[in-house]
């Protein structure tokens, strides 16, 4: 299982990379485009920008918490509470994401249409969709385990 977990904690710090080189290189991009547009598109940049620096912040909480179950699998724990304790986690932030970028939605709207780019509101669109499917996975995830750490909690007390 060593093998297993070990290329799923590296392909987690890998997908951690292109989010984080993205966080960076993505400021510098928005503050050129604010400062050569419009004043109002520039407070819309601006508050897209605060959205997705806020759901960065929630999608490193949430690889953490991947590592930390990984971990947990590693040394013989997955059926255990902090399982359970990670994976809600997980749940939680990955909501959370969903949620702010629904609340910025509109933002993404308005962008796309001074631009006249639709495909900037589809982009928000994904955002909204990718981590609500992560949430609603890790919640039938949560259930499961509970589940089954009920089933061999009964199954210890029977025996």
């Amino acid at each position: 299982m060593k093998k297993e977990t070990w290329f799923l904690k590296l392909a987690v710090i890998l997908i951690g990379f292109p989010v984080l080189s993205l966080a960076i290189a993505l400021y510098p991009i928005v503050i050129r485009e604010a400062v050569e547009g419009s004043s109002a598109m520039a407070g819309v940049l601006y508050a897209i920008l605060t959205v997705i620096y806020l759901t960065v912040f929630s999608f490193y909480l949430a690889l953490a918490q991947a590592l930390k179950l990984l971990s947990l699998i590693d040394a013989g724990l997955a059926f255990s509470g902090l399982s359970v304790q990670a994976i809600r986690r997980i749940k939680r932030y990955a909501g959370m994401i969903a949620g702010l970028y629904v609340l910025g939605l509109p933002l993404f709207y308005i962008a796309g249409e001074v631009d006249d780019a639709p495909g900037v509101i589809l982009i928000g669109l994904f955002l909204v969709v990718a981590p609500a499917i992560v949430a609603v996975f890790a919640a039938v995830l949560d259930k499961l385990l509970s589940q089954a750490i009920e089933l061999k909690t009964e199954q210890d007390l029977t025996i």
